[in-house]
């Protein structure tokens, strides 16, 4: 009868781990950018409806700017969100549209800058 040599695998593991680290580290590093884009667009929502309150109270776009910006400044880099505001009539929808430039940082994506926008809408103080 004869012997079966057992076969040596040691240098599979490494192959298999050669395969599956690059796809492991994209899928790691994607989770991390999917969590800062989701954050930088609820800063970016509330930011909008901090505005448009503020707006809509004192019926100073200028005041509702302000606003937005103070809400967003802890996450996101207000100097790089454009503002646009609605014309502020008693008992009427008033609203202020935020847009700001998001990058995201994934190497080998040609994908990597896009736009966020947000709005508050509120009804304007009589």
């Amino acid at each position: 009868m004869k012997q079966l040599r057992p076969h040596r695998e040691a240098g599979a593991a490494l192959v298999e781990f050669a395969i599956v680290l690059p796809l492991l580290v994209m899928l790691v590093f994607g989770i991390i950018e999917f969590g800062r884009a989701y954050n930088a667009q609820i800063s970016l929502t509330h930011a909008a409806r901090e505005g448009a309150r503020e707006y809509a109270i004192t019926k100073d776009p200028d005041a509702g700017i302000y606003a937005a910006q103070v809400a967003a400044a802890p996450s996101i880099n207000w100097t790089q969100i454009t503002f646009t505001t609605s014309p502020c009539e008693p008992g009427q929808p008033t609203s202020i549209y935020l847009e700001y430039p998001f990058e995201l940082r994934l190497p080998f994506f040609a994908i990597n800058a896009f736009d966020m926008t947000a709005q508050g809408v509120m009804r304007c103080g009589g």
